[in-house]
């Protein structure tokens, strides 16, 4: 029995994994990465039970839990005019090449020179994000991507700077609604940080939902209030101590310590 994770480029999904390796060794795991293009066909034809995504996707029949947000950095040459800033804002990068597709990037698309103008120019032949950056250290253009993605295909010859006011990337975990398998729920679990012996996996796995305590109503609290004040009189009454002055009390002398008096 196998259950598949896949992940996109950028998420780094050891810290579940071996969770789940810990908690079911009854069940072999498969962990592959995808790419953008391929990260919801994966869970459509089977080929994973559940995948790490970048958002957006198409969610139709699909279930999804966010995860967590990236900030999005732009990477350029090591002596390109920003390298040396803390961080930058889209303003900065308005006369820039962007070398992908302006979609990805529509806070860029919508103040860029070479969208507005018409003069942008066909991109160069990229199989991967390896040579992408290559084109980047060379001064061929910039590329605009989630923090961890620079993080993975970093260079020395290259230099990634946060970008102040475009969207950050979300990280959310999909897997096909009607597939929501008891190794599905128990990944969910995981990544939602719950223990093995959680008390509420052990509810949902029981089929019962916790028991909440019912509160009194007016009536219950009015008739425990009238037990109570029944009791009280009920109580025999006790001698009471007199006052001999302000702040001193004085007990009645018994009878034994007067014939004790009398007596001497």
């Amino acid at each position: 029995m196998t259950f598949s994770i896949a992940f996109v480029a950028g998420v780094t999904p050891t810290k579940w994994t071996r969770i789940w390796e810990s908690r079911r060794p009854d069940v072999e795991l498969e962990v592959f990465r995808t790419s953008i293009s391929d990260q919801e066909s994966v869970l459509r034809d089977g080929r994973a039970d559940v995948s790490l995504v970048r958002l957006p996707i198409n969610e139709e029949g699909l279930s999804l839990i966010a995860l967590y947000n990236e900030i999005p950095v732009v990477v350029v040459a090591k002596d390109h005019f920003v390298a040396d800033a803390d961080s930058v804002v889209v303003a900065d990068l308005v006369d820039e090449h962007l070398l992908q597709d302006p979609d990805e990037v529509p806070e860029w698309r919508d103040a860029a020179v070479e969208v507005r103008d018409g003069s942008r120019r066909a991109l160069p032949p990229m199989r991967d994000m390896d040579e992408t950056m290559e084109l980047v250290a060379a001064g061929v253009g910039i590329v605009i991507v989630p923090h961890s993605v620079a993080r993975l295909h970093s260079r020395k010859d290259v230099v990634a700077k946060p970008i102040e006011d475009t969207a950050e990337s979300r990280i959310a975990l999909a897997w096909r609604t009607v597939d929501t398998t008891p190794d599905v729920e128990d990944f969910i679990g995981i990544v939602r940080g719950r223990t093995r012996d959680s008390s509420r996996t052990n509810a949902v796995a029981a089929g019962d939902e916790p028991v909440k305590k019912e509160k009194k109503t007016a009536k219950a609290k009015a008739a425990a209030k009238a037990v109570r004040a029944a009791a009280a009189a009920a109580k025999p009454a006790t001698p009471r101590k007199t006052q001999g002055g302000p702040g001193r009390t004085r007990n009645s002398p018994s009878p034994q310590a007067g014939k004790r008096r009398g007596g001497r």
